[in-house]
């Protein structure tokens, strides 16, 4: 039997978030405060059975979860793979009575199911890989949440900490390596995030040659 991995515990951290929480909410009081915001926002909505949790990100969230992107997207075109960019798009399930905007999504195996067109949350599959940047505590326990939508891969980062989570048999289990991109480890976003606090575009840079050093390495 697979053993869920535990919800990481929150650590004083620098204040990366604003969060609001509002509790006994039904889900058509939720969907009437989503539909009532503005579509062009820097908030977020995550709901979860009643729960509302309302983040503002602050810079230290968005420049980690920018980075995180910035790591991704240039392995995603390293590899040779494809890739739908769902960003904080808001996935919807009314059957589980769960919303959720997260940092980032997205669809890279099953990118040729959904490619071309808005994707349909209650018919496509969910995304391949989540990326959630949570610098102070969540009301909200984002492994079990995401994990009940079937998200193959999920990601954590607590500004220090980069946690890696596979669904198996339908909880989230605690890895080493991203299934995704099993030949990079953990070591090559630490040190991506550490050298792009200095330069972005220098840390893009390094990351593509120590690829074409890998591959070198390897023929």
């Amino acid at each position: 039997m697979v053993i869920a991995a535990p919800e990481p515990k929150a650590e004083l951290q620098p204040v990366g978030e604003q969060r609001v929480v509002l509790r006994g909410l039904s889900w058509e009081a939720y969907l009437q405060i989503w539909d009532a915001l503005p579509q062009f926002r820097s908030s977020r909505l995550s709901y979860d059975h009643g729960i509302l949790e309302i983040t503002v990100p602050l810079e230290e969230h968005e420049f980690l979860s920018r980075l995180i992107e910035r790591f991704i997207v240039t392995l995603v075109e390293l590899m040779g793979l494809r890739m739908k960019t769902m960003g904080s798009t808001t996935m919807n399930y009314p059957r589980l009575k769960k919303g959720a905007e997260p940092n980032n999504a997205y669809y890279i195996q099953n990118q040729p199911l959904v490619k071309g067109r808005n994707v349909d949350f209650s018919k496509d599959p969910p995304p391949d890989l989540v990326v959630e940047v949570d610098i102070i505590h969540t009301d909200i326990a984002k492994n079990q949440f995401y994990s009940s939508l079937g998200v193959p891969e999920f990601w954590r980062c607590d500004g220090k900490v980069w946690r890696i989570y596979q669904l198996q048999e339908g909880v989230y289990v605690e890895v080493e390596s991203s299934p995704t991109f099993p030949l990079v480890l953990k070591e090559q976003l630490y040190e991506f995030l550490e050298q792009a606090k200095e330069d972005e575009i220098e840390a893009v840079q390094l990351l593509r040659a120590w690829w074409q050093k890998h591959k070198m390495d390897n023929t």
